[in-house]
């Protein structure tokens, strides 16, 4: 199934990586989320981390996309993820409820099972059974947002069963994304995945095809697909510049990635960029790039990311502004007045 174009969404995902005490970093977050409003994106989504400040240090996600809701008025926000067998799922309905009355209705939930075992022990938990819990918990959510009574009697005030229809699941595996379309949620494709040592040159899309194939499959008919692909995406100015930055970051990162299962073709560079699926440079550039990505073409979401580039802030700033005045509109995406006054001509 191919998505045309004129459907697909922009939105742009912040780790909270940037240099910097937690207050710089949170109000950096902020202030790259104003900017993707002011120029266009549909959505902007975070990450839950519990503790790990190298990974992104934000463990209450919806308190701030809550602070964020205040200081924006049409920018969709989403979690990207919530470590969903961390939470209590009951506080997790209650929290996004409010959270999306007070925004005016613009919550998109993703959710997801967790992959960094030492939170788990943290919290008193044994990593192995995140799956199962997951399970659990994500009914539990829906459940209660939909307007099932809990044990005694109580049932979820306000009510939230809008949310239902705005459950993301984050998968690697050709498993998660048939249970993400069993269930009739959107599905959140990773901006990269670690390679087999028998196929290290694979491309993103190898990995990723399957997974949406099964996805369709299982959707329920009638059911519109909501497929998110998130990309790792800088654009500068000047390519040199661009390439520097991209050169320090997944340098650093490079060791950690081997860690958890990349495989890396070589040392060099262009290796690096490769094996992270990076897409750096020039709008020119990266727009190039970006076309050799089959995957694209099938999602509805495309949602970009510095990370693990991770250049400074104001770079950060102009990047946005590049994507959306260059590089996405490439590829069919117009500006919400853009929109509008196409549809009005249309209309005439």
């Amino acid at each position: 199934m191919t998505i045309t174009a004129t459907t697909k969404r922009l939105g742009f995902f912040t780790r909270l990586l940037d240099e910097g005490s937690a207050a710089e970093r949170y109000r950096f977050a902020t202030e790259q989320i104003l900017q993707a409003e002011r120029f266009g994106f549909d959505s902007a989504w975070v990450a839950q981390h519990h503790f790990h400040e190298a990974e992104g240090g934000l463990p209450a996600p919806l308190v701030f996309l809550a602070q964020v809701a205040a200081q924006t008025s049409r920018i969709r926000l989403g979690t990207g993820i919530i470590t969903l067998p961390l939470e209590n799922p009951i506080r997790v309905a209650e929290d996004t409820a409010v959270l999306d009355l007070l925004s005016g209705g613009r919550l998109e939930v993703g959710v997801g099972s967790g992959g960094t075992p030492s939170s788990f022990t943290a919290f008193g938990l044994d990593s192995a059974n995140r799956g199962e819990i997951f399970g659990r918990y994500l009914k539990n959510v829906r459940d209660a947002w939909n307007g099932q009574p809990f044990e005694g009697g109580d049932t979820l005030y306000p009510a939230a069963s809008q949310l239902s229809d705005r459950i993301w699941q984050a998968t690697f595996s050709v498993a998660g994304g048939a249970r993400a379309g069993e269930a009739g949620d959107g599905l959140m494709l990773s901006r990269t995945q670690p390679r087999s040592k028998d196929a290290p040159h694979a491309s993103l899309a190898d990995l990723q095809h399957p997974i949406i194939d099964a996805y369709l499959e299982k959707l329920p008919p009638g059911r519109e697909p909501r497929i998110l692909g998130s990309r790792t995406l800088f654009v500068a100015d000047d390519r040199e510049e661009a390439l520097r930055f991209a050169e320090k970051g997944l340098r650093r990162i490079a060791d950690h990635f081997q860690e958890k299962g990349h495989v890396l073709p070589g040392n060099s560079l262009p290796d690096l960029i490769a094996a992270f699926d990076t897409h750096v440079g020039t709008p020119e550039d990266v727009i190039a790039s970006l076309t050799a990505d089959t995957t694209l073409s099938r999602v509805t979401d495309v949602v970009f990311q510095v990370h693990s580039v991770d250049p400074p802030h104001p770079y950060i700033l102009r990047s946005i502004e590049l994507i959306a005045n260059e590089v996405a509109p490439a590829f069919g995406w117009r500006k919400p007045s853009e929109k509008l006054e196409r549809r009005v001509a249309l209309l005439r």
